[in-house]
């Protein structure tokens, strides 16, 4: 598999952005995000036990933009 940069958020300093990535599976369309851990105790309270092999990431809205513009650019699956 492979990932394909999308975009980053503007508003974010060059070395740690919150970033959207697209994959080359065949099987499914998937994203990778890149974005701040959560590790408020009140969020992961109302999200409730998350799995070892899983984590819970916080991405800007303006990082989600980039996901729309694949689609209205044609690019998608």
């Amino acid at each position: 598999m492979h990932a394909r940069f999308l975009g980053k958020d503007p508003e974010s300093n060059v070395d740690g952005s919150p970033t959207l990535f697209a994959t080359d599976r065949t099987d499914r369309v998937t994203y990778i995000a890149q974005g701040w851990k959560v590790t408020d105790p009140r969020v992961l309270a109302d999200v409730g036990p998350v799995p070892d092999h899983e984590t819970l990431i916080e991405i800007p809205e303006e990082v989600l933009k980039f996901y729309a513009r694949r689609y209205q650019e044609g690019e998608g699956p």
